[in-house]
């Protein structure tokens, strides 16, 4: 594709506004930091808050949007779930997502996957490896064998995370704890990624290699298909020639309650009392 990735970089924006530390390390917010340091010709960002008319994500917005970039925190039940919906509606179509840090706890990283997304956690702003463990990935591009953190918030096992997920980093923290801290996934026609790396205190979406990863990540998980989940009637490529005993050629009928029947069952309805429609 020649044309531009549209990306949508989402962000509570309570603590940037409430905590002068994380001011100081994020004037503009956390979004305002991934956007500039991800910045690209082919990309065409835009931002979007948890305050903004209707969380930033109105129906224009996410319809428009090719990735969308996830950080929530403290705040994950003030997101109303009809913006959930919409926004898990269009992963399933193709749209990309890439979690970040605490956005495990999301609603809608919780929707996507099917389980808590619960794990454990300790903040004494120890030292984290990471190790990438699949070089051959997309996301993983241009990244050594592994790179670290000086200071971060421990993230450990057991991350209750599905299991069809490809890890692709798995971190080391230095009070002894491993993670699975980099993951991708697929649901329906789309692309979803979980990236551990980011708490509000410190500066980690400062590190060029976080930033590396996450931009490699909107590029992975840019739309291959767009395509709405309806389950349509799909008419028949060949014509058929094995007889349904069921309808002895005479076709289907529909309940009310919009199941189909054969005909021969729908009589049989009928004698019961039941109401269909042709």
């Amino acid at each position: 594709m020649d044309t531009k990735i549209r990306v949508t970089i989402w962000n509570e924006f309570r603590h940037e506004k409430k905590h002068e530390i994380v001011k100081r390390i994020y004037p503009e917010g956390m979004h305002a930091t991934i956007a500039e340091g991800i910045r690209s010709e082919d990309l065409d960002i835009r931002l979007a808050a948890l305050d903004d008319p209707e969380h930033g994500l109105t129906e224009d917005v996410v319809n428009s949007t090719d990735v969308m970039l996830w950080w929530g925190h403290c705040a994950h039940g003030a997101v109303q779930d009809d913006i959930v919906r919409r926004v898990q509606k269009r992963v399933l179509e193709g749209m990309g997502l890439i979690v970040l840090h605490s956005g495990h706890f999301s609603k809608i990283f919780k929707a996507l996957m099917g389980t808590t997304c619960s794990l454990k956690w300790r903040e004494v702003g120890e030292k984290e490896r990471l190790w990438n463990i699949e070089p051959s990935h997309p996301i993983t591009r241009g990244i050594g064998d592994y790179f670290e953190l000086p200071h971060t918030e421990m993230y450990g096992e057991r991350f209750d995370i599905p299991q069809d997920g490809k890890v692709l980093f798995i971190s080391w923290f230095e009070g002894g704890e491993v993670f699975r801290s980099g993951v991708a996934f697929e649901r329906g026609h789309g692309k979803v990624f979980y990236f551990r790396p980011g708490h509000e205190t410190y500066p980690i979406y400062h590190d060029q290699n976080v930033l590396k990863v996450i931009g490699n990540a909107v590029r992975w998980a840019r739309p291959q298909i767009m395509q709405a989940h309806t389950a349509p009637n799909s008419p028949a490529l060949e014509v058929i020639r094995t007889p349904n005993p069921h309808t002895t050629g005479a076709g289907m009928v529909q309940d009310l309650d919009g199941c189909h029947l054969p005909l021969g069952s729908a009589r049989q309805a009928r004698k019961n009392g039941e109401r269909m429609t042709v």
